[in-house]
């Protein structure tokens, strides 16, 4: 082989080795889930039943709750941390702020907080007679504690702060990785046009982050689809199952309950359905006023 043969063939060989691992990985896992999807029966022993878990879906109780939980986690979390997100992000990107690393560490801080310490601490904080009841008695905002892991309406707001203090910080990174990429002579022509600050940032810094909201906005949504941990470790999916998402119910029709891996593969694939329903939602509507 000449020079120029030796070299396309070392190329395939580096490209063959990760190709074969994300089939390995990711592909033949994807393929395997979905054959296991149109099987049922308990533990392994499975036989074919085609779209019969899938019709099992629509009415399944359990998972139209979970589905609904999931949702609601999504259309309220999703909106509040990508604003807080940006907000953060432009109060810290502010030239003359004092101490800037050490406010964008603290609010990146809780992304890369241990998941279990920080719920323990989210549990002592939100308990019945835990730390937020007692200084809100204290201060007489309240006449008595609130029920915040016992009621089901208000362990979805815990759940929903839980999420937005751990990723706020995380997406925030991205935003202020955006805005110090924005051309300071843009800003000073704008204030040589006697543009105010709030004209500067909605009609120059927005659509100019136009590209990371849309990025962060599906990460976001995707992750809070596959939402699992913070429910399982600050309220075990409860009170009767009034935060269970749909990742939590796919863990106890596999290890839970008596083992359902059929099912289970056919509700992960319910996630699999919503991720692209809500991707190509957010991809439409983020290039629509490119067209």
């Amino acid at each position: 082989m000449n020079v120029f043969q030796r070299r396309k063939l070392l190329g395939w060989a580096f490209i063959a080795a990760p190709v074969a691992l994300i089939i390995l990985f990711y592909f033949y896992p994807m393929l395997s889930a979905f054959i296991m999807s149109l099987q049922s029966g308990k533990g392994a022993n499975l036989s074919f039943v085609g779209l019969t878990n899938y019709k099992r879906l629509l009415s399944d109780p359990v998972f139209i709750q979970s589905l609904k939980n999931t949702l609601i986690f999504l259309i309220f979390q999703v909106p509040i941390m990508v604003v807080l997100a940006i907000f953060f992000s432009v109060l810290l990107n502010n030239k003359t702020l004092k101490f800037k690393g050490i406010f964008r560490t603290i609010v990146f801080l809780p992304s890369v907080t241990s998941l279990v310490a920080y719920s323990l601490i989210f549990k002592y904080i939100f308990a019945n007679n835990g730390v937020l009841n007692q200084i809100l008695m204290a201060i007489n905002v309240l006449d008595k504690p609130i029920m915040w892991l016992s009621h089901p309406f208000w362990a979805k707001v815990v759940i929903i702060i839980a999420i937005t203090w751990r990723w706020t910080g995380y997406n925030m990174i991205f935003f202020l990785s955006a805005l110090q990429n924005i051309d300071d002579q843009i800003y000073e022509a704008a204030d040589v046009d006697g543009a105010s600050p709030i004209d500067k940032f909605f009609k120059i810094t927005l659509p100019l982050l136009k590209p990371v909201i849309l990025f962060t906005s599906i990460t976001s949504t995707i992750g809070t689809l596959q939402l699992f941990d913070e429910p399982m470790n600050i309220t075990q999916g409860g009170p009767g199952n009034a935060t269970m998402t749909i990742s939590q119910y796919i863990y106890n029709l596999s290890f839970k309950y008596t083992p359902d891996f059929g099912y289970a593969a056919a509700v992960s694939y319910a996630i699999v359905i919503l991720v692209i329903i809500f991707s190509i939602i957010q991809l439409k509507v983020g290039n629509r006023d490119e067209k």
